[in-house]
């Protein structure tokens, strides 16, 4: 959580500052009820399991030098609850215009900006497509999926490991999206943040390189319990690999019975008509829905007439 990496809202964060010339003291207590040693970690605590280290086991889930468990969990809640906010703001404003939307996550090098520049090409003439580009720097991203003639707005988080609802409000000016498209949102790469940011998307999309190790449901469990689809990339790579295709399926759903699982490769171009249905069949929905409440709109104007 952001708590940990520093790039959560700093207006948020110093909202709780408060004076120390006040009548109460400050409890500074660890959150859990067991004795711990307190040598020369500085008194923050954390599990011993065999020679294994395990921070984060408390309340918070995270762990933070200098913070309560308490205290950690009101931060969270407030940056979170701010973003939800305006996550709901950004899905009422794609929904009414019939803006399918999805976020594009994973872990740097998946290759999903390669898979996004494959599929706006096969789109190509069939409806409109804009990408909202996320990085901590440099426009190369976004110049990539210009040059296949769709239009993308950068957006570079700084030190920031995440895009957050207000950044793609504030890219949805820019871009200015076509009524009945389809948005991607190319997320920073990174499996951690991006889980608990909701965008507006309609679904987060998590990309699985074959080159990064079955087992990163497992040590992401997160982002895939958030995903509603998992795509393996890469697959024209397996024959070079001893990479396990069951192995990683079967985690993927033990974090998320539901996930939709794909293979694909942009390279070769397995598992693309899938892909490319799936995003179709969304934008088909999305324009359903949109329909239904123009629908909605013009008979309770009728009703305040009559």
């Amino acid at each position: 959580m952001c708590t940990v990496c520093g790039c959560g809202d700093a207006k948020l964060e110093h909202s709780h500052d408060h004076s120390h010339d006040h009548g109460h003291d400050h409890d500074h207590d660890h959150d859990h009820d067991h004795d711990h040693h307190h040598g020369p970690d500085h008194g923050h605590p954390h599990h011993h399991h065999g020679d294994d280290l395990h921070f984060g086991q408390g309340i918070a889930g995270v762990h933070v030098p200098g913070l309560s468990q308490n205290r950690i969990i009101q931060i969270e809640q407030d940056i979170l609850g701010h973003n939800k906010s305006l996550a709901e703001i950004n899905r009422s404003w794609l929904a009414e215009r019939g803006i399918f939307t999805l976020n594009l996550v994973s872990s740097p090098g998946s290759g999903k900006t390669t898979l996004l520049c494959k599929t706006i090409e096969a789109l190509a003439g069939r409806y409109p497509v804009a990408v909202i580009e996320g990085d901590q720097q440099t426009s190369n991203d976004a110049d990539r999926i210009r040059a296949t003639g769709a239009p993308a707005v950068q957006v570079n988080t700084g030190k920031g490991c995440h895009l957050d609802a207000h950044m793609v409000a504030a890219a949805f000016g820019a871009l200015k999206p076509a009524e009945d498209s389809v948005l991607f949102i190319e997320n920073v790469g990174n499996l951690v943040c991006p889980a608990a940011f909701d965008l507006g998307e309609a679904y987060k999309v998590a990309i699985l390189s074959v080159t990064e190790g079955e087992d990163k449901p497992l040590k992401y469990p997160d982002m895939f319990a958030a995903a509603a689809m998992m795509i393996l990339n890469k697959v024209d790579l397996l024959p070079y690999l001893d990479f396990d295709v069951d192995q990683c399926i079967a985690y993927a759903r033990r974090v998320n019975p539901d996930i939709v699982v794909l293979q694909v490769s942009a390279r070769s171009g397995q598992g693309m008509d899938e892909w490319l249905a799936w995003v179709s069949e969304g934008r088909r929905r999305a324009i359903a829905e949109r329909i239904k409440m123009l629908e909605a709109k013009l008979a309770a104007a009728k009703a305040n007439l009559g």
